[in-house]
């Protein structure tokens, strides 16, 4: 999501926007929860598609999501593959639920079991998906 300081918002829309979110500094599960299916209804909607308050309102929540993770559960240095199993683990998602960023069962397999490194550009796609820095499957 790119939103640079030079779009202009309507703060009318965005105040709308932010009364119907109530976007808020994350402190239970339950509020990361929210805030994780409102992030999923922007992503939805495509990158593309999102009106300029949209993309203001997913940049602030993705902070308040990857601030409240990183204190909630925050990982130890681990291995790549490692990193991801957690995160698949502590979602309740399995490997089919990658398919999509890797394209392949078997590419998907070594990259969770750790047979085969994580692209920078998968790192991303990852990043993404999980609401983390990509650095963490690098």
């Amino acid at each position: 999501m790119t939103v640079t300081a030079k779009t202009r918002i309507d703060s009318k829309k965005y105040g709308q926007l932010l009364s119907r979110t109530q976007p808020m500094v994350i402190e239970t599960e339950e509020e990361n929860e929210r805030m994780l299916a409102a992030v999923e209804r922007l992503m939805a909607k495509g990158e593309e598609t999102l009106t300029p308050e949209e993309g203001r309102l997913f940049k602030l929540m993705v902070r308040l999501i990857e601030d409240f993770e990183q204190g909630a559960h925050p990982i130890p240095d681990a291995k790549p593959h490692e990193v991801l199993q957690h995160l698949l683990e502590a979602r309740g998602l399995r490997q089919a639920d990658l398919l999509p960023l890797f394209g392949s069962r078997g590419y998907t397999s070594d990259i969770v079991n750790g047979k085969r490194g994580v692209s920078k550009e998968h790192a991303k796609k990852l990043g993404r998906f999980f609401h983390v820095s990509p650095e963490l499957f690098l």
